[in-house]
């Protein structure tokens, strides 16, 4: 059983969520709940969280997700501070949706990634504040794009590739391939005849074709992100 604060609490967050993509901050759930201290909002949150309700999402400020819902979902929203107008609200079970575009993740940036032919993808220690809403589920890295070979696929010499971290692929994904463990490149994975053919998306370039043991998926492409200079 949760305490009626506790109720409040999941119901309000769940509520700021779905008006504006964007859990409350500590300062709203205080005057909100009518609370004395932010700390009292602390032992709120740890509590539900304990108890698998919520639960905090990592490199993110202001970052709460409702996992589950009390069993009686209709309620009113607690009433904000200064408000003469705390609308009845039905609380939903929560469910997927992009992240806001104003919430910023930091994923680790691996140096350089070929578009053309392959080059050695170096590891670094960098890392690239990213909009979440480019994001879906799942672990993410960035590679910088060297080239021009996927021009086609407007995947620009400069840009930013957005991978989602995964050992396996579809026919017809863009995805980074390492070849003979040591070079990677950024095309588009085919398998043919028992062979994996990768890709370029520009006429300019052939497909380039290996045996199933040369190459490994370390990632299906998830987004782009461009620097206008």
């Amino acid at each position: 059983m949760l305490t009626r604060k506790q109720h409040e609490l999941i119901r309000f967050i769940q509520v700021k969520l779905e008006e504006t993509g964007v859990s409350p901050s500590f300062e709203e759930m205080k005057e909100a709940l009518d609370l004395k201290s932010k700390s009292g909002v602390h032992r709120l949150i740890s509590a539900l969280e304990e108890r698998g309700f919520i639960r905090r999402l990592p490199n993110r400020a202001r970052a709460l997700e409702v996992l589950k819902q009390p069993e009686d979902v209709v309620t009113k929203a607690p009433r904000a501070a200064n408000s003469n107008n705390a609308a009845a609200a039905v609380i939903r079970p929560p469910e997927a949706k992009p992240a806001p575009a104003n919430d910023v993740i930091e994923i680790p940036l691996h140096g350089r990634i070929a578009a053309g032919v392959p080059i050695e993808a170096m590891e670094t220690s960098a890392m690239l504040p990213v909009p979440a809403a480019l994001l879906g589920s799942g672990e993410h890295y960035a590679l910088e794009v060297s080239g021009d070979s996927m021009i086609e696929a407007g995947i620009f010499d400069g840009d930013y590739a957005l991978i989602r971290k995964t050992d396996t692929a579809r026919d017809g994904e863009i995805v980074v391939a390492l070849v003979r463990g040591e070079e990677a490149t950024l095309k588009y994975l085919h398998r043919d005849n028992g062979m994996i053919r990768l890709d370029p998306a520009n006429a300019a370039y052939e497909p380039q074709v290996y045996r199933p043991g040369e190459v490994m998926v370390q990632g299906k492409l998830a987004g782009l992100l461009r620097r206008y200079h």
